[in-house]
């Protein structure tokens, strides 16, 4: 009899402890954090295959999603071939800002994946984006005249 009033103590305390450990998740958007903080919509952005020596953009759009307002001290690249524009001025909570990188693809082939890093006063450091591409090198008999091709 004491072990079936033990049993079934355990299994009530049990069920307790497990749905006490279940909250509500918290929406990423109301999540604000105490200070200045700094949420990519995107981190990373591929643009697929692009010949050698084409120049591509690409706009990374970010929020505020602190209580205080976000400034971006600098961004900095890994390469020359990448250059970068950002929001100049104080990004208000709650509003948005961006980061722009573009790539020339000059002197350049196969995989490449460049990182941006973006200083601000985030509490958390430091962000990262990312640009990714594949850069294709013209053959000989594609980068020659049609009609040399025929000769």
């Amino acid at each position: 009899m004491k072990k079936l009033v033990y049993l079934a103590l355990s299994l009530t305390l049990g069920v307790s402890v497990a749905n006490a450990q279940t909250t509500a998740p918290v929406a990423a958007s109301k999540v604000v954090t105490n200070g200045p903080a700094i949420s990519f919509a995107e981190t990373k952005h591929d643009f697929g295959n692009i010949k050698q020596g084409d120049v591509v953009e690409y706009t990374f759009n970010f929020k505020n999603t602190g209580n205080q307002p976000l400034l971006i001290s600098d961004v900095g690249v890994t390469c020359g071939c990448t250059a970068t524009d950002f929001s100049k001025e104080p990004v208000a909570p709650g509003k948005s800002g961006y980061v722009k990188a573009k790539f020339n693809s000059a002197y350049k082939s196969g995989m490449q994946n460049k990182i941006i890093t973006v200083k601000s006063n985030a509490t958390a450091g430091d962000a990262q984006v990312a640009i990714i591409t594949n850069v294709i090198v013209p053959t000989e008999a594609s980068a020659k005249p049609a009609d040399a091709k025929k000769n």
